[in-house]
């Protein structure tokens, strides 16, 4: 009898480690999945657009936190390109997330990077005209369209937060699409005009000369961004729209 129960302790002592050795295993198998989940997720999110620029943005955050409540830029390379922002508007704290040639659509895929973190007092926008640029068959109907979505996505988590969006600039590389740019300026402006704690700030009109041409000394050779004289013009143009304090 005594050794039966022996035998059965030792079998129960096996049977338990051989469980504890199965579960040991399943967990590992399960973290491995897990692991090459997360792989196969990183590697389709490095695919999208200016996803490298995104995790720049990310680091930097890492390294310095930009202050809460800042004023905030967001959009394509307009912004990208004026680096040196927070020299034009001492008076403010300025955070720049200006990347690439983005689209209103990348805009929105990047918020909960690129907006949501700062908490921002304003977020100021300058985004569309790549849109326009992408394709002959996008229209201001589909633009608007964009736009509403980028804004009710940013007051969806900030109701209140003060929108300011600059109109899109007449490029000379791009005078083929000056109408399609008046058009889209009017839609989004007529929009912005029905919303609370929103601007329209038209540079448009400043851009150009008395018989509806872009002035030429204002931008670079590329005939699409921004000289220093252009970004003083903007400077002289959204100063009176920043908030104070």
């Amino acid at each position: 009898m005594k050794i039966k129960n022996n035998m059965k302790n030792i079998i129960d002592s096996v049977i338990s480690r051989m469980a504890i050795a199965v579960a040991i295993l399943l967990l590992l198998i399960s973290c491995r999945g897990n692991k090459k989940e997360e792989q196969l997720e990183t590697n389709s999110e490095s695919h999208l657009p200016f996803w490298s620029e995104i995790q720049n943005f990310k680091k930097q955050d890492e390294k310095s936190f930009p202050p809460k409540h800042a004023i905030l830029f967001v959009g394509s390379s307009s912004f990208k390109k004026w680096n040196n922002v927070q020299d034009y508007f001492p008076g403010h704290t300025i955070i720049n997330r200006g990347f690439g040639g983005s689209t209103l659509p990348d805009l929105i895929r990047y918020a909960n990077d690129i907006v949501f973190p700062y908490n921002p007092k304003q977020v100021v926008i300058y985004c569309g005209e790549n849109d326009l640029a992408s394709s002959d068959t996008v229209t201001a109907g589909e633009i608007l369209a964009r736009f509403k979505t980028l804004f009710t996505t940013i007051r969806g988590r900030f109701p209140d937060l003060p929108v300011t969006y600059i109109s899109i600039k007449p490029s000379p590389r791009r005078r083929h699409l000056l109408s399609k740019m008046r058009e889209c300026n009017k839609l989004i402006k007529d929009f912005l005009a029905m919303q609370k704690n929103a601007v329209f700030i038209d540079v448009y009109q400043t851009m150009i000369d008395n018989s509806g041409r872009p002035l030429p000394d204002i931008f670079l050779g590329d005939g699409l961004h921004m000289n220093a004289r252009g970004y003083a013009l903007w400077k002289k143009i959204l100063e009176p729209f920043l908030l104070e304090g």
